[in-house]
């Protein structure tokens, strides 16, 4: 941890002073503490002033329609009244649970201090509440939203100039929820079959196709109609008109029966033989992307994902290669998307390695549009100079102020500034300003290098027209949108500016912020340090050649001496005398994301100063460390908390190599669960006045070192009373109850074992009267797993039940034989539940079956049953009961069925499953006599036809038809002799819904029956039976039979996933909340 830090100041005002860019910046927004509220105050009264006269000059002679008598009455009074105690009382509690987005403090989600132009503007025009589906409905903000379109155009580098006839005319506007004109040329040439319209031209219109040849449209094969260059795909229509002088009305007629929006896109892959078409972006991709697909029919397994590289940046090689494919398979790709800043990451994909792998591709018959996702990244191309070429150096800002306060504007990485430049050759551009435009929700925005293809959302074609569009609503696919969002981006870009000097110099002082908080995160910690911090973004030392701990630990501790333990003036004055290659601000070029986004990982080391290897114990101290700088209740105070971040997850699915790296660099062994991460999106231009972000990382060192103390305990191996379902009599069997998130809890253990006979004697005894009633064995004093069940381990217990209490003590326990021991840590249980069985470990003999289910994963349930009856197909020797055994219900899936609800739903009762009445009289002579042991016996072959078998819930089947078809399933099972697990069993379903308001129907419970399938287990005392055991199935199969359950069934959902650390969440608590709004109005 960095000490003796510069001093912490979060004003200086010789700083601010000599640092003009950031008295600007200051002037934008209302201020961390509400600094700015006075000007804010008047330009908010200068619009009611303005609302008060455009109302008193409508019409003034209509005179008032509510007088002074009205207003003066007691019912107006009392309605006001109670309007301004609902108005205070909310305006409370928002002010006390609202995250506080406006402060310095808060490094979370893209949400920070709106700008007070956009806020103003948002304001002015809400009170008119403008509909900008149409001008009749909004003719100022309908204005305001073109004029936002051509903002962004220009910002992007698309032309705006609509008498340059040679460029593209872009086109852009405020949307709040992006167009294909892949299907455009299918429709068109529909119109040229035989019988058609366009008939006639069937033989002189000429078209080039993606290889560069020219071609007869009519004679174009489907696959380069669908790979037409998109400027080809739009001059259509006007080269129809210039050259044959086809009007656009007549071509709008003619078109409207053969278009995607009129057919569907169905209609056109159906008649042409289409196969599927495909948007190939990113896995790390926004989740719109899927979703986008799923409402416009393309569905979401056509959003094809590329795998990333390293810093979560699409692989372009691997993107090469998806590419190819679909161009040797002539599978038609509707774009490619790069993301322009990732939201969970801040990544930029390579858009000009993009735009030169299409231009590649196209010279071989294979087109598509490029698409930039800039919804984050957008607003960073006001970084770049207007005279800004691919190449150019942007220097690094040495020469600035010299006071401790000032913040020096930041460049970005060359490669991010190229991608950003490229961004004028996308075809269509998405940027949400609610992001880093500092404008309210809902603003997004949309904008073609093309203006023409917004016509492909409408239900005509690409207009001849280049000139502006009043009614901007029917290019959009929201309908009704709120004009007070354009008015709001229109006079934040205008007062603040799209270009270097306006947003540029805002975002180049966040990138400074962002960049210092990236160096306080890579050098947060060292070897004596309770925990481990390791930024996602590699450090130069790790990206060299030859990289070592030495070389990474040489260069954290660099970081703390140049740039940690520095302020801001002092970072740059150092700088000045030192060569290019050892600048400080070029080694912070280097460090964090392409745009403004911090992700990073925690793990913790033991006391010994071991470091931890389990990704779920470095996921849990992740957990509560979000827990702890987050708010989930109105009960949490966020004034009292200090720092807020937020967190992100990576899975194997969407980050692969990626994920495996950072797995890697934490010193975790690789696992198929997911890597929590945790990311801080930096959006304030204010931390680093007088290093205050100093003092942000102690405030996250000190709670990321007492949560680790948690979880430290939660991992240490410690004596602890231990708790045991007991099974059976001749003999006992004892099932340890483990506990997932308890270290010496955390095993699934059977032994037998035998008690002192006297106690033995009175067990038996009430085991025999209390059949269906759990007894638990709990050691009498705290002990070590371990310690207990090595060397045939006595010790003293006593036993109780939930119903009575302690019903017998001072038991004299001897182990005898371990039937299963093994661990139940994240990295031994399975990625997945059992797909197509449950299994369970089988254990007893002749007389006592006994059944435990092995745990797969978490969360899970204790399933437990004794005094079992197993009636095997073909008869079994005893010595079957000498060999470790597992048994499989193979009439149920419990992939399906996981996770199973809490114990209350379910009808589990202090761990015991009671079945309905009227279900245990018809099952009646399907379950064992009350006090009669389990046994196991052969059923003779060919009488399983006429065995009573029961429906999916147990209950008898009176139904000839189902039940020719029951016994069809059960014969088929009882026929299969192969050592797979059966699937074809008809399904044992369950009632758990509605356990708890009828009883129990839940599927594991007395007397329910199963098909099951046995299979010797392999070595246990092999060091891979500590994995989920049915999983090495294979060969040693013994037979298949019917298990019906015994009385003896223990179910509890909750015990073994119970956390004692977990704090206690209390969302509920936001209902009471809105309640005390409700009573202002009674």
């Amino acid at each position: 941890m960095a000490k003796n830090a510069a001093k912490n100041t979060a004003f200086n005002t010789t700083a601010t002073n000599e640092d003009i860019s950031h008295q600007v910046i200051s002037s934008y927004f209302i201020g961390p503490q509400a600094e700015n509220l006075p000007y804010f105050k008047k330009n908010i009264h200068i619009i009611l002033e303005e609302l008060e006269k455009t109302r008193h000059n409508y019409f003034p002679e209509d005179g008032k329609f509510i007088d002074e008598a009205t207003q003066n009455t007691a019912a107006f009074q009392a309605s006001m009244d109670k309007l301004q105690r609902a108005v205070r009382k909310a305006s409370k509690i928002l002010g006390k649970s609202s995250i506080p987005f406006w402060s310095p403090r808060y490094e979370a989600h893209m949400c920070t201090d709106m700008s007070m132009a956009s806020l103003l503007g948002y304001f002015m025009t809400m009170l008119y509440n403008p509909n900008n589906v149409a001008i009749e409905a909004s003719p100022l903000s309908t204005v305001a939203e073109i004029e936002v379109g051509e903002q962004l155009c220009e910002l992007f580098g698309y032309s705006i100039d609509q008498d340059d006839l040679e460029t593209p005319t872009g086109w852009g506007h405020v949307t709040c929820d992006a167009r294909n004109l892949k299907f455009y040329p299918l429709s068109l040439w529909r119109a040229f079959e035989e019988g058609e319209a366009l008939e006639f031209l069937s033989g002189s219109f000429h078209v080039e196709n993606c290889k560069g040849d020219l071609k007869l449209f009519s004679k174009m094969t489907r696959w380069e109609l669908l790979n037409l260059r998109p400027s080809v795909v739009l001059d259509l229509p006007d080269r129809l008109y210039q050259e044959h002088g086809i009007s656009n009305a007549f071509l709008s007629d003619v078109m409207q029966k053969f278009t995607i929006q009129s057919t569907g896109k169905d209609v056109l892959e159906r008649h042409f033989k289409v196969k599927p078409s495909q948007y190939m972006l990113a896995t790390t991709r926004h989740y719109s992307w899927p979703k986008g697909a799923a409402i416009a029919g393309l569905g979401s397994d056509n959003v094809i994902g590329i795998p990333v590289d390293l810093g979560a940046r699409v692989d372009l090689e691997e993107l090469e290669t998806m590419l190819r494919q679909s161009l040797k398979d002539e599978q038609p790709v509707l774009a490619v998307v790069g993301i322009i800043g990732s939201t969970e990451e801040g990544a930029v994909d390579p858009l000009s390695g993009i735009l030169a792998l299409r231009k590649q591709l196209q010279a071989e018959g294979l087109s598509f549009l490029v698409h930039a996702d800039a919804a984050w990244g957008g607003y960073f191309c006001s970084m770049l100079p207007k005279d800004y070429r691919p190449g150019d150096v942007i220097n690094l800002p040495t020469e600035m102020g010299e006071a401790d306060g000032f913040v020096p504007d930041a460049s970005l990485r060359s490669q991010t500034q190229e991608d950003l430049f490229a961004m004028r050759f996308a075809d269509s551009i998405t940027v949400d300003p609610h992001k880093a435009g500092y404008i309210p929700y809902p603003a997004g925005g949309l904008c073609y290098r093309d203006g023409r293809m917004r016509f492909l959302v409408t239900w005509t074609s690409p207009y001849l027209s280049r000139g502006s569009v009043t009614s901007i609503g029917i290019y959009g696919v929201e309908g009704s949108k709120p004009g007070a969002s354009a008015m709001s981006a229109w006079l934040a870009n205008k007062t603040i500016g799209l270009n270097q000097q306006g947003y540029g110099s805002l975002l180049s002082e966040v990138t400074w912020t962002c960049t210092r908080l990236s160096a306080e995160w890579a050098a947060l910690t060292d070897s004596s340090s309770p925990f481990i911090c390791v930024p996602f973004n590699m450090l130069p030392s790790e990206l060299g050649s030859n990289p070592t701990e030495e070389k990474v630990e040489a260069e954290k501790k660099r970081i703390r001496r140049d740039i940690v333990l520095k302020t801001n003036a002092q970072i740059t004055m150092e700088d000045q005398k030192r060569p290019d290659d050892c600048k400080a601000m070029k080694l912070m070029r280097e460090l964090g994301s392409d745009l403004n986004i911090n992700a990073f990982a925690l793990n913790f080391r033991y006391e010994d100063g071991r470091l931890n290897d389990d990704i779920e114990e470095a996921n849990y101290l992740m957990q509560r460390v979000v827990e702890t700088l987050s708010v989930d209740s109105p009960t949490d105070d966020p004034t009292k908390i200090p720092l807020f971040l937020t967190s992100t997850e990576f899975s194997d699915e969407l980050y692969g190599k990626c994920k495996s790296n950072f797995v890697r660099r934490l010193g975790l062994e690789q696992s198929t669960q997911d890597l929590m991460v945790l990311r801080n999106v930096v959006m304030s231009p204010f931390p680093t006045d007088g290093n205050f972000t100093n003092d942000l990382a102690d405030v996250f060192f000190n709670v990321v070192a007492a949560e680790t103390e948690v979880v430290r305990k939660r991992n240490t191996l410690a004596p602890d009373f231990h708790s045991f379902l007991i099974q059976g009599t001749e003999p006992i069997y004892l099932i340890h109850l483990p506990m997932f998130h308890v270290a010496n809890h955390r095993q699934q253990l059977i032994v037998s074992a035998e008690f002192d006979k006297t106690s033995k004697d009175k067990y038996v005894a009430m085991k025999t009267s209390y059949p269906a009633e759990p007894m638990i064995l709990v050691t009498q004093n705290k002990t070590m797993l371990k310690d207990v069940t090595e060397n045939h381990g006595k010790f003293k217990a006593q036993i109780m039940t939930k119903e009575s209490g302690i019903i017998l003590r001072d038991i004299e326990v001897t182990l005898k034989h371990t039937v299963v021991s093994r661990p139940l840590n994240s990295k031994y249980r399975l990625p997945k539940y059992p797909s197509t069985c449950m299994p369970f470990y089988l254990y007893g003999n002749d007389n006592e079956v006994n059944i435990d289910h092995v745990i797969t994963r978490a969360p899970n349930t204790q399933l437990s049953a004794g005094r079992c009856k197993l009636e095997w197909y073909k008869p079994q020797e005893s010595a079957v009961w000498d060999k470790p055994l597992i048994l499989l219900l193979e009439d149920v899936r419990e992939a399906a069925m996981q996770p199973l609800p809490p114990n209350a739903e379910i009808g589990s009762k202090n761990g015991a499953i009671i079945a309905h009445d009227s279900l245990r009289q018809q099952c009646a002579t399907a379950q064992l006599p009350s006090g009669a042991k389990g046994t196991t016996k052969a059923i003779p072959q060919g009488a399983q036809n006429g065995h009573h078998h029961h429906n999916n819930n147990g209950y008898s089947n009176d139904n000839e038809g189902e039940a020719n078809g029951v016994d069809s399933c059960a014969k088929a099972h009882q026929e299969d002799e192969s050592a797979q697990p059966h699937t074809a069993a008809r399904i044992v379903n369950s009632e758990t819904r509605s356990g708890a308001v009828k009883g129990s129907g839940f599927f594991f419970r007395p007397g329910q029956k199963f098909m099951v399938g046995v299979w010797e287990d392999g070595n246990r005392s092999h060091e891979s039976s500590k994995f989920a055991s049915f999983e090495r199935l294979r060969g040693n199969f013994v037979g298949r039979g019917v298990l019906t359950l015994g009385d003896s069934v223990y179910v509890d959902s909750e015990a073994m996933n119970f956390d004692p650390f977990k704090k206690v969440e209390k969302v509920s608590e936001w209902r009471y909340e809105f309640d005390q709004i409700g009573k202002e109005l009674e």
